[in-house]
């Protein structure tokens, strides 16, 4: 084994797969190519699939803008643009861990990082459900007169309305 092949061999990595080996250090040392001088892009697609990603991100930031603008059918229903807007965020949160922090092309060791992870993550989420659910069923009297209603805030937003038409009225 000649010392180039000693050093092809480590500057790669250990060959996981069948075919991994790269095509330049498939040739015989002496074809006149120098293999140092090589520009290796790891098999990350170029900046083309970066550009992609990014519209994409542009992209979906527009959805998520339209749900507060006229076009939005769903606009009397708030939790639907709620629901849609974590979709989106979410969807936009996985683009930028896999793409632009390089987690798609890693081993598979990133499962055992993520997928514990977001178990636990879903398990606590839907432990804090009845405490979110239930907070309003056994307060103190002192604290139920002190707490916000769904009337008091239309009554806040009905008095803020009543407000900015009389302003133009004072002037």
């Amino acid at each position: 084994m000649s010392d180039h092949d000693i050093h092809s061999a480590h500057a790669h990595g250990p060959i996981t797969r069948a075919g991994d080996i790269p095509e330049h250090d498939k040739h015989d040392e002496h074809d006149g190519h120098d293999h140092n001088s090589h520009d290796h892009d790891h098999g990350h697609g170029g900046i083309g699939k970066y550009l992609l990603v990014f519209l994409a991100l542009c992209g979906l930031t527009t959805m998520s803008f339209l749900t507060y603008s006229s076009v939005w059918p769903w606009r009397d229903q708030p939790h639907v643009g709620w629901a849609f807007m974590m979709a989106v965020s979410c969807t936009k949160a996985m683009l930028v861990v896999l793409f632009f922090m390089h987690v798609f092309w890693e081993a598979n060791w990133k499962y055992v990082l993520t997928i514990p992870a977001a178990m636990m993550a879903i398990f606590l989420a839907l432990m804090l459900v009845p405490d979110v659910g239930m907070r309003t069923r056994m307060v103190s009297q002192e604290r139920a007169l002190r707490m916000a209603r769904t009337s008091d805030v239309l009554l806040m937003e009905q008095a803020a309305e009543a407000k900015v038409l009389a302003e133009p009225a004072a002037h």
